[in-house]
């Protein structure tokens, strides 16, 4: 399965660590959200375009705006 996503705004709380919502789409189309609490990228490479990507976030979907905490497990 591939998976495209996106990062919002909305930063949620996950057993104390915070998480961004990323959403997108499976390669069948399926809409999916992740909750990201890291992501990591081999030091060796050039990062100068990723951390510049990595800041920009979109506002999260009416849907993933609703969610309530008590459905994060």
């Amino acid at each position: 399965m591939k998976v495209t996503l996106e990062s919002t705004t909305k930063i949620v709380q996950l057993n104390g660590v915070d998480a961004r919502i990323w959403e997108g789409t499976t390669d069948s189309g399926i809409k999916v959200h992740a909750y990201v609490t890291r992501i990591a990228v081999d030091l060796h490479d050039d990062l100068t375009q990723f951390e510049a990507e990595l800041q920009a976030h979109a506002a999260p979907s009416p849907e993933v705006q609703a969610i309530p905490l008590r459905m994060i497990l």
